[in-house]
């Protein structure tokens, strides 16, 4: 986890946040989604989020849900995950968070999935449906790894389910936390004062869990990133990163609108 910890401490000395950037792994294919992560990472990504595609992606948006559908269709999964996140360690020493579903894990093991996982370089886990009171064994076996777990935290999340968030981080390794801006599913568009607001509750969930706190959902440009970041530590970005992938023409397209978006994402944060 400590690759997480310097990224955030990196940034937090230049007086800068934290940019996440996710990936649908296999979308295009395997080979193309290591030549991106290795893109994002070098215009500017402190931390990658690798989506290990999964048959029903509740809390994904179309894009999202549409590359997981083509990323199965040319047999990706949590095998295919692991092998390109062991590629991209082998090149950059970028932290890597495994983004997906409990269902694969729970298959594979958790104890055989989380090793597999630190294996392949892999920093942390972020189990969307995961919820807190239900996740001591994946904690265990996580930090047994000495892997993190990233939580979730929404608008509609009471105080009490912060405050066992917060006790958590004190036994076991949480990287950071992971506060949703709106309710639904990634995708859409967030208007300025709803990521601002969303900001401002970040820094709330950072104070209430001494762990840094990141926005997700809405942010599909710099601009809103900024507003996003203003009082976060940081912020993640996904289905504008798939959609660029998506309307590529050719790889050579496709990696260049990508760096472009990563480019000024990190200029605005």
């Amino acid at each position: 986890m400590g690759r997480i910890d310097d990224a955030f401490a990196k940034r937090t000395a230049e007086g800068k946040k934290v940019l996440v950037i996710y990936l649908c792994v296999g979308d295009p294919d395997e080979k193309e989604s290591i030549d991106l992560a290795l893109a994002c990472a070098e215009a500017g990504a402190d931390i990658l989020e690798l989506g290990c595609p999964f048959s029903d992606p509740t809390a994904d948006g179309p894009a999202i849900a549409r590359a997981s559908q083509r990323a199965l269709a040319r047999g990706g999964g949590l095998d295919a995950t692991f092998r390109v996140a062991k590629a991209i360690r082998a090149k950059s020493q970028v932290p890597i968070v495994l983004f997906g579903y409990y269902n694969p894990l729970f298959v594979r093991g958790e104890p055989t999935a989380v090793k597999q996982a630190a294996d392949a370089g892999i920093d942390a886990l972020l189990v969307v449906d995961m919820p807190i009171d239900e996740s001591t064994g994946l904690r265990t076996s996580a930090a047994a790894e000495k892997l993190g777990v990233v939580p979730l935290v929404a608008p509609t999340t009471k105080p009490a389910r912060v405050e066992q968030i917060a006790e958590a981080a004190k036994k076991f390794p949480v990287p950071f936390v992971y506060y949703v801006s709106m309710t639904g599913v990634t995708g859409g568009a967030g208007a300025s004062d709803v990521l601002a607001e969303a900001g401002a509750q970040a820094a709330k969930v950072r104070e209430a869990t001494k762990r840094p706190t990141v926005v997700g959902f809405g942010i599909d440009s710099a601009e809103r990133a900024r507003v996003a970041a203003a009082r976060a530590d940081g912020v993640v970005v996904g289905s504008a990163i798939v959609r660029k992938i998506e309307d590529g023409k050719n790889a050579e397209e496709r990696l260049a609108s990508v760096r472009a978006l990563v480019e000024s994402l990190r200029a605005a944060v």
